[in-house]
């Protein structure tokens, strides 16, 4: 790892998007909750743009899509609570069946290595992975998905596919990292994932998830889509910090503070994400810590990892799901959708499906 402390002219704990913008008054959290589930003879459809412009973003927080969304963030926030990635927990045949296809796809970027190309990122060889993945698609979700709601899977292909990148542009970001968290948030909705499972989905199909796009984005040397720079918490994830935050809440050994000491790092990136991921970025960035990742290094200064926990779920509502050049990709159709949330509606989804 880099060296890490700053210069006299970037203190610790003064500046950036999370020191300036989460002190703002947001407006309230949704409930925290697993997602409506879906009712007998539910009717599917393909998910679709919806975000065309700035002023449908208005009509996207309003919409039953952001609610159980977010609802579902803050859930598997819960469940990531105080918890190590190295525990055991109940793993079901679903959750197992997804790891299974994660370590399957993974397998794939072995038997399709990197090309010779004048370019020196964005490696063509992942356009042939990518296309193997849409190819076998159908079939991989048909053991993971229960055969009673196979009829889900052309809508929540569309989150799977799009949670690896961009095909085109070779490049990934916290938009496709969404993604995911809507694949599995569809899972929980259709009742293939029941609330037992809510550990593993963070804490081990999550986790394997971000390996496998690690390796993806070392390999093709994938490009960031849409970095905020040094003022970013990462140029690929997002949803780590959070969750990695909530698993160190009450952890008097790994205080905030702790993330900037090398040892520290590697003694502990298996066990929690927000670890592995201070692992991952500098592995890949060179130079001091405090200089291209001033915005952790100004986390480190906060006393507890309660409130690095709640501040984050503030900065990822803010610099996330309320950003149109991010959301304007992301895809609606029954499962999350676009339609609005009545008032009446907002007041009974309140508690976490079992």
């Amino acid at each position: 790892m880099a060296a890490h402390m700053p210069p006299p002219h970037l203190p610790r704990g003064r500046g950036g998007l999370f020191h300036g913008g989460i002190r703002k008054p947001q407006q309230d959290l949704p409930p925290v909750s697993l997602g409506m589930p879906v009712s007998e003879g539910h009717k599917y459809m393909v998910p679709k743009k919806e975000i065309h412009d700035i002023g449908d973003m208005e009509k996207w927080q309003r919409s039953h899509a952001f609610q159980e969304y977010l609802g579902f963030v803050l859930a598997l926030n819960e469940a990531a609570k105080g918890k190590s990635c190295l525990d055991e927990y109940p793993v079901s045949d679903c959750t197992k069946a997804v790891i299974s296809l994660l370590d399957c796809i993974q397998g794939w970027i072995k038997d399709i290595p990197p090309i010779e190309q004048p370019q020196r990122f964005g490696n063509q060889a992942f356009r042939t992975w990518y296309d193997k993945l849409e190819e076998k698609m159908e079939e991989l979700l048909k053991d993971v998905i229960p055969l009673k709601v196979h009829e889900s899977i052309p809508e929540i292909s569309v989150y799977l596919q799009g949670s690896f990148g961009h095909r085109t542009r070779i490049d990934y970001g916290t938009g496709h990292e969404m993604f995911f968290a809507c694949f599995l948030c569809c899972l929980f909705k259709i009742g293939a994932l029941s609330k037992d499972d809510t550990q593993a989905a963070v804490l081990k199909v999550f986790v394997r998830y971000v390996e496998v796009v690690r390796n993806l984005v070392i390999t093709y040397r994938m490009e960031p889509a849409g970095s905020h720079g040094v003022w970013s918490l990462d140029d690929f994830h997002f949803l780590p910090f959070v969750w990695g935050s909530a698993q160190l809440i009450g952890n008097s050994k790994l205080p905030p503070n702790s993330f900037v000491d090398e040892k520290t790092v590697a003694l502990n990136a298996d066990g929690y994400m927000f670890m592995a991921s201070i692992k991952f970025i500098s592995e890949v960035k060179s130079g001091p810590f405090c200089e291209h990742s001033n915005q952790l290094w100004n986390i480190s200064a906060i006393p507890e990892w309660l409130k690095v926990n709640s501040g984050l779920i503030k900065m990822y509502k803010a610099e996330v799901l309320q950003k149109f050049p991010v959301m304007q990709h992301n895809m609606f159709g029954s499962l999350l959708s676009i339609m609005p949330v009545t008032k009446q509606e907002g007041d009974s989804t309140g508690t976490t499906r079992s």
